[in-house]
């Protein structure tokens, strides 16, 4: 937990102290005395400025007066927090509570020091707690969102996509206009291959900050793997727009381009491409397969051959390849070709089609007869994996152990 949030705390902390010292509200016990409560409050003026000693020094003075004094223990606590003695510092928090469990600022305070000591599903119960209590509590709001997000990149990076889903879900509902939140929820929507939500997701983003790059970037991958060729020519020519020299960019309007069979235009976006990064095989592999579709074999193979140059296991480009010499008749050469593509990536339909293709000129018909059957069972397995997606996308209920349901 950086300092710039104990610093933020310290001053909401201040703020509310200087509330409940107004004349109108001054107690005559020793713990709310106005002395008290100026050296309180001079103290979370010292966090706030990074000034941890002197603020020690007046909570001490207090907590020798009224060793029960909770706002003075909360303050302690954050002071014990950034100097880093974390068991102090949730005895002092702890102890806050106890002694106001209505005192949202100390829950938001251990919350904190939770997301500090990697505790975060501890940290989420206390800002949920202060949130329950003080509905207005922006940081308690923020904090818990943040810790949320976190935990969904964790998920993420351990391959758990549903796990991540379920907290963005969260703190989607919590905050629904966060921008972040909304890129972060339509980054999983796309590896989960829940396309439609993805797409709300980062336009719902884009209305709130109608210039991060990165949404419109997503957004137009949404689209284009909703096959919205259209709309995703549109978003990706937004995006090279505000990001002119990004490689990726200009490879993806190509691919958008291509995929509307505007070939030329298509060419020149690899073309820019590869001049902002030489250093590359997929626009390589796209005008390969361009010329290939034109019928320019000479050309295709000089742009295959640049792409198997800088990676010789590039299933696409060694099934490409394999096409053109089949073109060519040079069934052996396609048989080698083909046989590597299979082993680089067996689930590539085209690769085992050809390569049956390719076995049934050699005459080899029990191995054309096997390749074919493998391509055309994965050309079904495609449209039943694109109908579960739809049948997902239609649902209007989340799994049975959906926390965030």
């Amino acid at each position: 937990m950086g300092s710039r949030n104990w610093k933020a705390l310290a001053s909401y902390c201040c703020i509310a102290i200087l509330l409940s010292a107004l004349p109108a509200q001054a107690q005559s016990d020793a713990g709310r005395s106005t002395g008290n409560l100026a050296l309180i409050r001079d103290a979370a003026q010292a966090i706030a400025a990074g000034d941890l000693q002197r603020a020690e020094t007046e909570l001490n003075v207090v907590l020798a007066a009224v060793p029960n004094e909770y706002r003075a223990l909360n303050l302690m606590g954050i002071v014990r927090a950034q100097q880093r003695r974390e068991p102090e510092a949730e005895k002092l928090l702890r102890r806050s509570i106890e002694l106001n469990p209505a005192f949202a600022s100390a829950h938001v305070s251990l919350g904190m020091l939770y997301v500090q000591m990697a505790r975060p599903d501890d940290a989420i119960v206390e800002f949920q707690e202060a949130l329950r209590l003080d509905a207005d509590r922006s940081d308690a709001r923020s904090a818990l969102v943040n810790t949320w997000r976190e935990e969904a990149r964790a998920a993420v990076g351990r391959n758990d996509p549903e796990k991540a889903l379920s907290l963005l879900l969260r703190a989607r509902k919590t905050e629904s206009k966060d921008p972040d939140v909304l890129y972060d929820f339509g980054m999983v929507a796309l590896q989960m291959s829940l396309f439609p939500d993805a797409v709300q997701a980062f336009q719902e983003a884009l209305t709130v900050r109608k210039d991060d790059a990165r949404a419109v970037y997503g957004l137009g991958r949404a689209q284009m793997a909703l096959a919205n060729y259209d709309d995703a020519r549109a978003t990706f020519q937004r995006y090279v727009e505000m990001q002119p020299a990004d490689a990726s960019g200009r490879y993806a309007l190509g691919m958008t381009l291509e995929s509307l069979q505007q070939f030329a235009d298509a060419r020149d976006e690899f073309q820019k491409s590869i001049a902002l990064q030489p250093a590359q095989t997929e626009s390589y592999f796209q005008l390969g397969q361009i010329e290939l579709e034109a019928g320019n074999l000479a050309a295709a193979e000089t742009q295959l051959n640049r792409v198997l140059s800088r990676d010789p296991h590039h299933a696409g480009a060694l099934a490409a390849l394999g096409r053109l010499k089949f073109q060519q008749k040079d069934y052996i050469q396609a048989r080698d070709d083909l046989e590597k593509a299979v082993a680089a990536n067996i689930a590539l339909r085209e690769a085992h089609y050809y390569l049956g293709m390719t076995y049934a000129r050699l005459n080899r018909k029990e191995d054309s007869d096997k390749e074919l059957a493998i391509a055309t069972q994965l050309e079904h397995q495609e449209v039943e994996r694109h109908q579960n997606q739809l049948r997902i996308l239609n649902s209007d209920q989340l799994p049975a152990n959906e926390p965030g349901k």
